[in-house]
């Protein structure tokens, strides 16, 4: 006999605040001035991007592309000089930036201003975090523990972290850096959402046969989920929409467990929990 799979999905899978607020003002800008620029992807999510370009929400890659209408710098955070780039030609410009990220670039900026050596736990060449290295003279992006024990004994340094890191992977460098560093100020900027939903995944993962993570395989935070999952949960997967879905993942699953990275949309997320609960699995017996 046939019966459903068991779908649990967790609480607050998919859109953080932060990168809602960015979609909001992206097409409020573009209803009240007939379209609006933006800078790069808005996010890390093919499908946003092509549903705002159908708002006129249009993507340009520097600001000579921007004409006759307000120019948005996204969620990620813009360097210091495609400000004043857009300050010089007189641009309207509609600041999407999370406001989480702006505190991590005002804590480096306070960690600099203590004369401290400045490292940041990150993603190297990450949108974010090249905004984040943008708004001091000089910053050191370390991304893993072997990059971690290759920097030298230090008498002072200030670390910040990108906002979308593994909790792990940060608590594991800091203690590195704490055997190396004589004063050493690390700020945890690893942001809320980011933490609950690594924590939600802890929850799901050990109770749910299969892990299923929505999400663009350009997303960082996204990979991030897809990592603690199966640090938890060998059979866990990621994918952009239901049809990357291989029924045969399931050839021996009663249940399954699905989260989504920050950047995935409510209707992607509807679309595979609907393919997951189509799914039927033999009843044991």
């Amino acid at each position: 006999m046939l019966e459903p799979l068991k779908v649990r999905v967790a609480k607050d899978a998919g859109f953080c605040f932060g990168v809602r607020d960015a979609i909001d003002k992206a097409r409020e800008t573009a209803r009240q001035h007939g379209k609006v620029y933006m800078l790069g992807d808005i996010v890390h999510n093919e499908r946003v991007v092509a549903q705002l370009q159908q708002e006129n929400v249009m993507v340009v890659n520097s600001l000579s592309e921007v004409k006759d209408a307000p120019v948005l710098f996204r969620a990620h955070g813009t360097v210091p000089e495609l400000w004043k780039e857009a300050a010089q030609k007189g641009l309207d410009v509609v600041d999407a930036t999370c406001p989480l990220v702006h505190e991590i670039h005002t804590e480096i900026k306070k960690l600099q201003a203590d004369g401290r050596k400045l490292f940041i736990i990150g993603d190297h060449g990450h949108d974010e975090v090249i905004g984040i290295q943008s708004q001091v003279p000089e910053a050191t992006v370390i991304s893993t523990i072997e990059e971690a024990r290759a920097i030298p004994r230090l008498k002072q340094a200030g670390v910040v972290s990108q906002s979308t890191q593994m909790i792990e992977n940060v608590e594991k460098i800091i203690s590195i850096l704490a055997m190396k560093v004589f004063d050493l100020r690390f700020v945890n900027t690893v942001c809320y959402p980011t933490r609950r939903n690594q924590g939600q995944i802890k929850e799901l993962a050990p109770i749910s046969d299969i892990m299923i993570i929505v999400g663009s395989f350009t997303s960082a935070n996204t990979k991030r989920l897809l990592e603690v999952s199966l640090s938890i949960n060998a059979n866990s997967f990621m994918v952009e929409s239901a049809e990357d879905i291989d029924s045969s993942w399931f050839d021996e699953a009663k249940s399954v467990g699905v989260s989504a990275g920050a950047s995935s949309p409510d209707d992607l997320i509807e679309e595979v929990v609907e393919h997951l609960k189509n799914l039927h699995v033999q009843a044991r017996a």
